[in-house]
């Protein structure tokens, strides 16, 4: 793929030196488009590490792809069912092996209008806690002009450029020796996910929102 990436953007890509080389780490990253995983993995791989994903299990059942996910050492995450553990817990299994695995906390493209983080989901403070893993957020821009978000033709003129920038581990020490639980979880996840942002407003060089937009669904009191 790295002919056709190279083809595709520009680079802008600044802190691959945050990237541990050869520990098991976490790759805490905002979602804006569905090609920004192929352009991130260049990043990634780039950097020294074999990208692997966390990535949803419905595109390892496409016919050919899944067979080549698994080949390439990717992880699928089963929602809604008794699997969703196992998928954690190959992850758990892959950074004690030390592989480089890359999380989207967001569990989706952001719907946020300005395309800032969302709320994100507890399961990679759950990864990050229970393995001691460090968690180096990452934020990414410009994916959405090749292709937005729910598009499917990409706008190559004029090429585009993809901005990175990857930060210091997140400080999760508070939540070490705290049950893997509730506000915990919680807790730790909006930090993660406050990294993610604050990187992301420096490579957008704007001011966040105060508080990250919430798409779960309101619930009544």
């Amino acid at each position: 793929m790295k002919p056709l990436l190279l083809a595709l953007v520009k680079r802008d890509w600044r802190g691959r030196g945050n990237l541990p080389r050869e520990e098991g780490v976490i790759l805490a990253v905002n979602h804006i488009s569905t090609i920004d995983p192929l352009l991130l993995a260049h990043f990634v791989y780039k950097s020294g590490r074999w990208p692997v994903y966390l990535a949803k299990d419905g595109v390892f059942k496409v016919k050919g792809l899944g067979y080549a996910l698994r080949r390439l050492r990717q992880i699928p995450v089963y929602r809604g069912s008794g699997d969703a553990a196992l998928s954690l817990r190959e992850a758990e299994q892959g950074l004690k092996n030390g592989a480089c695995v890359i999380v989207y906390p967001e569990g989706t493209c952001t719907r946020d209008p300005d395309l800032w983080p969302m709320t994100g989901k507890t399961g990679v403070a759950r990864l990050a806690l229970k393995t001691g893993a460090k968690v180096i957020p990452i934020a990414q821009w410009g994916a959405q002009d090749l292709l937005p978000y729910r598009k499917k033709k990409l706008s190559l003129f004029p090429r585009k450029t993809f901005r990175v920038l990857a930060g210091p581990p997140v400080d999760l020490s508070a939540y070490q020796d705290k049950p893997l639980r509730g506000s915990t979880l919680r807790d730790a996840t909006a930090d993660i996910m406050g990294a993610v942002t604050e990187q992301l407003a420096e490579l957008r060089r704007e001011k966040a929102p105060e508080l990250p937009y919430d798409a779960r669904p309101a619930v009544d009191s």
